[in-house]
């Protein structure tokens, strides 16, 4: 299992949504117009970049511990947990 840092930001064009982005994944990042759907988004979005890695046999970038952004409106971290499916060969 593996946390990575999360940061939630308000939408500079100040229309409500909240912009989310991994600070220790890059490329992970999503939206949502409740802080509860941009948790959810998020979550999918980390899981299917995971996937993604794995599936093409790179590393997962590893966490960094204690990194935040300053600028954001809430940091947290969240999990990811890589379940290897039986009979399926590398």
């Amino acid at each position: 299992m593996l946390e990575y840092h999360v940061a939630y930001y308000r939408n500079p064009e100040d229309d409500g949504w909240y912009v989310v982005q991994v600070l220790d994944f890059p490329g992970v990042a999503s939206q949502g117009r409740t802080l509860n759907s941009a948790r959810r988004m998020i979550k999918d979005a980390l899981r299917e970049m995971a996937s993604w890695y794995m599936e093409d046999s790179k590393a997962l970038p590893p966490p960094k511990r204690g990194i935040k952004d300053k600028k954001a409106l809430l940091t947290e971290t969240i999990r990811v947990v890589a379940r290897v499916e039986p009979g399926v060969q590398s």
